[in-house]
């Protein structure tokens, strides 16, 4: 006598479930890895039509009463002396060869403060970026 099943075991696998937790984390490294080193100082940058590509790894900080701010990778920003930041700057570089140097610098500040950190740099033949905000 031959039994018969009734129910037929359905050999396949659902990857609905599966799907989900891959869009998840998908989203979820999306969002952690696209963190923007936020820039504690408040300066109000001047207004460009291109954005750097180039990704600094060290930042000059010059707000609006004329305090120097310096930074290297994830680091807060602190607050120095003129005087200060060419040493800084050199440390930076031995740690780091292929460093770019972000000058973010407020829009009323005077060019004259501007240039003094750009001859810094061109002394020392750092490579720098000047911050600026998108036009809107």
């Amino acid at each position: 006598m031959a039994l018969k099943r009734r129910t037929k075991v359905n050999e396949s696998f659902s990857m609905a479930s599966m799907t989900d937790v891959i869009f998840l984390l998908l989203i979820f490294f999306m969002v952690t890895s696209t963190v923007v080193i936020p820039n504690a100082i408040k300066v109000t940058l001047p207004q460009a039509q291109k954005q750097t590509a180039a990704k600094p790894l060290t930042r000059v900080t010059i707000d609006a009463n004329l305090n120097y701010y310096v930074a290297f990778g994830n680091q807060r920003e602190k607050m120095v002396s003129f005087e200060e930041i060419t040493p800084f700057l050199q440390d930076s570089y031995a740690k780091e060869p292929e460093m770019f140097v972000a000058l973010y610098a407020d829009e009323t500040v005077p060019y004259k403060e501007i240039v003094k950190i750009l001859n810094i740099a061109n002394e020392n033949k750092f490579k720098m970026v000047l911050a600026t905000r998108s036009q809107k």
